[in-house]
């Protein structure tokens, strides 16, 4: 494909939708007469599936939940790409009751469903390339491909270990795509002089990048303060944490209130070390700026809660109901979040630190001495 047959790729599913017109008003007949019918089964039959978001549902029954494996079936997605759905937040999951895997209700089946383009639509948003085919999307050379995202300029989704136990970056095709359409000039001609000296020192962004959209977008899943710290502390190692959070109860709670990833995560004993070690942030001003927000959090959560001591009552408490003016996971204040790396990027080495707020003691708190520095 052609960077012009990438950039009429976002118009792909519109065809899709025109061909499901008549599919989809031949279902709202069936649909109306089934909206008020009673489930006669539990949360988990999916015999009793409700078919359409008009139907009613009783307050007092919960609502049809199915596996997650009978959703991607639904979805007319493979396992892999319903887990990458789900971890992009393009597709809602609930959890089981009394633990267990999460499910998804089946109206945010019928949800998706009723979407325009449907069922190519929502493949496309979840499709991944390697580098190889990305190089092909853009109509460029595999190398000038692995510059670029070494640069920044495009960002990986996730990875798998090849044969060698390699890491390879997957991308998403919609942001190739996206890329393409807003920065054409990297495409062709020479690189830009500061990228240039950038990758001739041997940087690569890809980690850093992939580390920065996970955490975002587990915060965005995340409402309760000690969750988000959580999250936070994730990218630090023992010694890191401890200096920024001492005391050893707080560190333990926030173990134990870790969100993990619904989907996708490693089978195996080496993508579980590739995970654990892509997941610490490596650079002295990624670290510094991973502090920074673990500090904000911290700050925020002990504000909510104290952490559980021993002989507590209740162990794990959930979250309690979110108060008027607290931070909610769907918008992080612009102090806690890191900023977007840009298409080209410099190679400063302090531009994590700019904007750090300047409040009493917050440098002191850190316990930052310069690591890395020497």
């Amino acid at each position: 494909m052609t960077v012009k047959e990438v950039l009429r790729a976002h118009a792909r599913t519109q065809g899709a939708h025109a061909r499901t017109q008549g599919a989809r008003a031949g279902t709202q007949g069936a649909r109306a007469e089934c909206g008020n019918a009673k489930a006669d089964a539990g949360a988990g039959d999916v015999g009793t599936r409700v078919e359409g978001e008009g139907g009613t549902t009783s307050s007092a029954a919960p609502a049809a939940t199915v596996a997650a494996g009978r959703a991607a079936q639904e979805l007319g997605i493979r396992r892999a790409e319903f887990e990458l759905a789900v971890h992009l937040g393009l597709i809602a999951v609930v959890g089981a009751p009394g633990g267990g895997r999460p499910r998804v209700h089946e109206e945010e089946i019928a949800r998706l469903r009723e979407q325009p383009g449907f069922p190519d639509g929502l493949a496309e948003r979840v499709r991944t390339v390697g580098t190889a085919e990305g190089a092909a999307l853009l109509d460029i050379a595999p190398a000038r491909f692995t510059r670029l995202a070494r640069a920044g300029c495009v960002s990986p989704v996730t990875f798998y270990l090849n044969r060698y136990r390699a890491v390879v970056w997957l991308y998403l095709a919609d942001e190739l795509a996206a890329f393409a359409s807003r920065e054409p000039e990297l495409l062709a001609g020479r690189t830009p002089l500061g990228m240039r000296t950038m990758l001739e020192s041997g940087a690569d962004w890809r980690p850093r990048n992939w580390r920065s959209q996970r955490i975002d977008r587990l915060l965005n899943r995340t409402k309760d303060p000690w969750a988000r710290t959580a999250v936070q502390a994730s990218a630090l190692d023992p010694v890191q944490l401890a200096e920024v959070v001492d005391d050893p109860y707080e560190r333990a709670y926030l173990v134990r209130v870790r969100p993990e990833p619904v989907f996708g995560r490693p089978g195996s004993m080496a993508a579980r070390e590739a995970m654990g070690e892509l997941m610490l942030a490596d650079d002295p001003d990624e670290i510094l700026w991973r502090r920074v927000n673990l500090t904000l959090e911290l700050d925020a959560a002990r504000e909510d809660r104290p952490a559980p001591r021993p002989g507590d009552d209740g162990g794990i408490r959930t979250a309690p109901p979110v108060r008027a003016g607290a931070r909610t996971g769907t918008a992080a204040p612009a102090s806690a979040a890191e900023p977007a790396p840009p298409s080209v990027r410099p190679g400063a080495s302090g531009s994590a630190a700019a904007g750090v707020p300047t409040g009493k003691g917050l440098l002191a708190r850190l316990g930052w001495r310069g690591r890395g520095a020497g």
